[in-house]
């Protein structure tokens, strides 16, 4: 079983951290659902933007059930163990820290990704963060800065030697974006490199293709990113299928509209009506992408400008189907 520290992740099927997406509400959701963990939104080192709003918002964890992760961003040594100290005094059982993300707001300043590029740099971070705390640190990188530059091998000796208790590697590096596909080959090579637990990270959006990844890789886990929006049920078919070999018949309608009802709900009460309504629309799209037939209820919900609106006209939609199961890809 995958254990970060002492905590037992099972399934080893991780909500990937995403800005703008894994909130409170989704990071609930994914739980309830067959996430094993799930992973905070990035939040900042910056002492200064703690207290905004958006700040208490990604720092709330009454009731999310354990172990809680957090993941905080930035470039300075000594402000990211502070924000770890931070992050753990209000709830926070796991720390990760960001060096994957490849947004150029993010490796503008020097964060992200782009630390990849300063190995003594990376050395500075883990090593003053895992000490900070008593908690367990992860690290989420990529598999180098650029094609010619993949040292996620060095990077990940790094961190195990700084005391960095688990490694996500996407598998792409910085300058791929999230462009082309993501290769293995790296994350095996990391994987081979150290005895801490490495979570594979990537294109995994099938059973089958995580079945896959943790045969190419050997990881010890998998973290799911973009292919659980609109589908959070993909935690629990992964799980079914790397248990059973069997693929776990898709949702009905029935149940995909409970789970997105609640959603909606949720992201209500968390923001407000009117943040509230806005974030949904975005989720709600994401329901209704590579379903043709969904085209017209998604114009339709994003025309809602109110709480009680954008929940009517996501019932009369489902209402109007038959109980059938929907695409297993979503």
């Amino acid at each position: 079983m995958l254990h970060i520290g002492p905590h037992p992740i099972s399934p080893p099927l991780i909500l990937a951290p995403m800005a703008g997406v894994t909130d409170k509400p989704f990071r609930l959701l994914a739980k309830r659902l067959g996430a094993g963990l799930a992973v905070s939104e990035m939040t900042t080192s910056d002492p200064r933007l703690w207290h905004t709003r958006k700040s208490l918002a990604r720092m709330d964890h009454v009731d999310e059930p354990a172990p809680i992760s957090v993941q905080i961003a930035g470039y300075d040594p000594q402000m990211l163990a502070e924000a770890a100290r931070y992050n753990v005094a209000h709830g926070a059982q796991i720390i990760d820290i960001n060096m994957g993300c490849p947004a150029k707001k993010v490796c503008n300043v020097y964060a992200g990704s782009a630390l990849l590029q300063d190995e003594a740099l990376v050395a500075r971070i883990v090593t003053a963060v895992a000490k900070a705390v008593e908690v367990p640190v992860t690290l989420k990188i990529r598999t180098g800065w650029n094609r010619d530059n993949r040292n996620g091998v060095t990077i990940a000796r790094i961190a195990e030697d700084a005391g960095i208790a688990a490694l996500a590697v996407h598998g792409r590096t910085r300058a791929d974006l999230y462009n082309g596909e993501a290769e293995y080959a790296t994350i095996a090579a990391i994987k081979q490199s150290v005895r801490i637990p490495v979570l594979a990270n990537g294109d995994i959006d099938s059973p089958q293709k995580a079945a896959e990844v943790l045969r190419l890789t050997g990881a010890d886990g998998l973290l799911i990113g973009r292919a659980a929006q609109g589908r959070p049920w993909i935690f629990r078919e992964i799980a079914h299928f790397l248990a059973r070999g069997e693929r776990l018949a898709a949702p009905s309608a029935d149940e995909v509209a409970a789970i997105l009802l609640e959603h909606l709900q949720h992201l209500h009460r968390f923001y407000g009506e009117i943040a509230g309504v806005r974030i949904a629309r975005k989720h709600l799209g994401w329901y209704a992408k590579d379903r043709p037939e969904n085209a017209a209820f998604r114009a339709v919900v994003n025309r809602a400008e109110s709480a009680a609106e954008q929940i009517r006209l996501t019932r009369e939609y489902f209402d109007a189907q038959h109980a059938a199961p929907l695409h297993a890809a979503a």
